[in-house]
């Protein structure tokens, strides 16, 4: 409506009723100036609203058109809502008989909207049978299922989407791009909170990290992450089973009221081929769930030789020693190039007479072929310069494994501060100076050391402590610069004449591949120990454990990757292979083939296309239809030449990933509804819904105009200004 007068003519009155109302108060005799002030802003108030009354103001309403829009209710239907903490109710039960056809809600949301339900885990359906929403899903993807929705309603008028969830969305989706399409169509996401933010007790296997694959012959260890809700100074049994058969059992204690804690397991050896291993967390009294207690993941073991090239500078016991600890191990294949003599070279370990026939590779297809260099005592200049930066290549981009030893000729003495080299290694060189830096170290894992796997010399921690501690000192003559962010120190020594602890043992991950420091130059000493009984294998055990953590992670021409790694049946599986060539190249000419075997059926092929803007990588899909172990192998063609993956196994199980940190994720829930203009309710206040998702401005709407100058609140407000004036009037004895 328009305004009874001209706006800037209110204005002028505006400006003119304070003045009056200022020059009345100054004219008034007798009170303070607090009082004066005090009237003066009590009429001059009133003479505002006035004036403001005459513009006519009025509010601006956006309502649904009712019966015009549509107002899609997504509810969850992962195994997460099975969980009764909603007042002991299965929190699908909770919800259900708050969204049941007959429930006073829906009944309500009915005679304005058309409703449309869906339900969602890994992604959502019509859900057109509200008996089928049983919560048997095995996944939660909130991004995914929100985006299949919107698609889904791309051509309908939408008012609004109700989300009925616990939140415990446990992917890797991200939930900006959905959110985004929903900003941009200007749809309120209004999300419904259900089950408790945090269990009063409970005890989760939250994660099982085991490495991509192990080397036969050697023991493994699962990095397994408990979760932990009202448990402090109690015991927990972990055992952990392959295949079905249990082959390690440990009791860890919870202290410190900690809500995360981190377990190493050890996995004694096992036959090459690929494992089921499962670790089970022994149920304790008063959990509130029992299906978060076991977590699982599949082990790869990976049959040898594995080639690992050592170069010295001079024929020394520290490599007649480490030859001989790994002699006998049949999964590594030591290639050794000794400097005998200016221009002549002993070669030991190799395949043929032609092998490193003129010395250190100078082709990096040459040096690629094997999966980890190590350096003794020899010295920098003895690379060129393109060797060098092949030295760093073979760790970022082949992803292989560089270990440097210590000596008079290597690391920082040898000359190689500044260099490729150095740019990869875990210390930052310092150039040799006039400083002694020999020192005699009795040498001990540091706190992050004592659960690492190349350093278990015994089965249990106490026993691997008490090895350590009892082995004869070794020598350093090198002075190492700081450790480099991401770099971890695994072993340290403690001097023999005193003095603070020095770095002995480091690694760190660099581009695809790992370097090592151990800078020693003779370990060869543990081995010597006249106190250590003549079959002790402490020496042996560890250079054999150091060379297979350097081998662990390094990858092959052909990688494959499943996303997610963990599914359940009926989900979609990505394939993801990366194709090199023989230096390690990108190649975005392959034919890939995968040869997916399923648990029940026949094996079928799937290819796998190229993505256009990523360099060597291919992508194909299937489903994981029934539960059990699919098996999958990769092979690459390129003209005649066909490499092979090595073997894959992906495990569709029933209980999926659903019950990891399965508590109610408030802070997720509001966050997409703030960002989408809806609104976050708990389930007990779900009832709110029908009056805030009326007035949407999506989908069809009318936009009422709403009268406040006449309303009853601005004649009350006016009242009360007014009494208040000559009350206080009368009150300070003015008339």
């Amino acid at each position: 409506m328009a305004p009874v007068v001209a706006p800037w003519v209110l204005a002028m009155l505006a400006v003119l009723a304070v003045l009056l109302a200022v020059f009345a108060a100054r004219r008034l005799r007798g009170p303070s100036l607090a009082e004066r002030m005090t009237l003066g802003t009590l009429r001059a108030l009133a003479l505002l609203l006035v004036i403001a009354c005459l513009l006519r103001p009025a509010v601006i309403v956006s309502r649904a058109v009712p019966q015009r829009n549509v107002l899609a209710i997504l509810v969850d239907d992962s195994r997460s809502m099975r969980i009764a903490d909603a007042d002991s109710t299965r929190r699908v039960d909770a919800a259900r008989r708050v969204f049941a056809d007959s429930a006073a809600l829906v009944r309500r949301l009915s005679e304005r909207f058309a409703l449309r339900f869906f339900r969602f885990s890994a992604t959502a359906t019509p859900l057109t049978d509200r008996a089928a929403w049983s919560a048997t899903g095995t996944r939660t993807d909130l991004a995914t299922s929100l985006e299949s929705v919107r698609q889904e309603l791309a051509d309908v008028p939408l008012a609004g989407v109700v989300v009925v969830s616990d939140g415990a969305d446990n992917t890797a989706s991200d939930l900006e791009p959905p959110l985004l399409g929903y900003r941009v169509r200007r749809v309120p996401l209004y999300t419904v909170g259900v089950g408790t933010e945090r269990f009063a007790r409970d005890i989760a296997v939250d994660r099982v990290s085991l490495p991509r694959s192990v080397l036969e012959g050697g023991a493994a260890v699962a990095d397994v992450t408990l979760g932990v809700r009202g448990f402090d100074g109690v015991d927990v049994k972990l055992t952990v089973e392959a295949d079905g058969r249990v082959v390690h059992q440990e009791t860890t204690t919870l202290r410190d009221k900690r809500e995360a804690v981190s377990v190493p397991l050890r996995i004694p050896p096992l036959p090459k081929g690929t494992h089921l291993i499962r670790v089970i967390a022994t149920p304790l009294a008063g959990e509130a769930i029992l299906e978060n207690n076991e977590a699982q993941g599949v082990l790869r073991v990976r049959p040898g030789r594995e080639k690992v090239l050592y170069l010295d500078g001079e024929p020394r016991p520290e490599f007649a020693f480490l030859r001989r600890a790994v002699a006998e191990d049949s999964a590594l294949q030591l290639v050794a190039i000794l400097r005998s003599a200016e221009g002549k070279y002993l070669r030991l370990g190799v395949d043929d007479s032609l092998d490193l026939s003129s010395g250190f590779p100078v082709r990096r297809a040459e040096l690629f072929r094997y999966r980890a260099v190590v350096l003794g005592n020899i010295e920098a200049a003895f690379f060129s310069g393109d060797q060098l930066r092949m030295l760093a290549d073979f760790v970022s981009q082949r992803g292989g494994g560089l270990l440097m030893l210590g000596g008079r000729g290597t690391l920082g003495e040898g000359g190689y501060a500044g260099t490729p080299v150095d740019e990869v290694l875990p210390f930052a060189l310092q150039a040799s100076g006039s400083d002694p830096s020999f020192a005699e170290l009795a040498v001990r894992p540091t706190a992050a050391g004592v659960g690492q796997p190349m350093l278990q010399l015994a089965a249990t921690r106490m026993a691997n402590q008490a090895r350590w501690a009892a082995l004869p000192p070794a020598s350093t003559v090198n002075r190492l610069g700081p450790l480099r962010p991401g770099a971890t120190l695994w072993l340290e020594g403690m001097p023999a004449g005193g003095g603070p602890a020095r770095p002995v043992f480091a690694t760190q991950r660099y581009g695809r591949g790992i370097s090592a420091v151990l800078a020693l130059q003779d370990s060869w000493l543990w081995r010597m120990d006249p106190k250590a009984p003549l079959e002790d294998m402490a020496h042996a055990t560890f250079w054999r454990q150091t060379l297979r953590g350097l081998l662990d992670e390094v990858p092959d021409r052909v990688e494959v990757a499943t996303i997610p790694e963990r599914v359940g049946p009926g989900e979609l599986v990505t394939v993801r292979a990366r194709v090199a060539d023989e230096t390690f190249g990108d190649v975005n000419d392959a034919s890939v083939v995968v040869t997916v075997t399923p648990p029940i059926g026949e094996p079928y092929d799937l290819t796998l296309d190229r993505v256009p803007r990523e360099e060597g990588t291919y992508l194909g899909r299937f489903t994981a239809t029934d539960a059990g172990p699919y098996s999958l192998a990769t092979a690459a063609r390129r003209f005649t030449d066909t490499t092979f993956a090595a073997p894959q196994i992906l495990l569709a199980d029933t209980l999926g990933v659903d019950m990891e940190r399965a508590e109610l994720r408030t802070p997720l829930l509001r966050q997409i509804a703030e960002e989408t203009g809806g609104r976050y309710y708990p389930l007990a206040d779900a009832e709110k819904l029908v009056d805030d998702v009326q007035l949407t401005e999506s989908g069809i709407t009318v936009r009422d105009a709403r009268d406040l100058w006449d309303a009853p609140i601005v004649f009350f407000a006016l009242l009360a200004l007014l009494v208040a004036e000559w009350g206080l009037r009368r009150r300070w004895g003015l008339s």
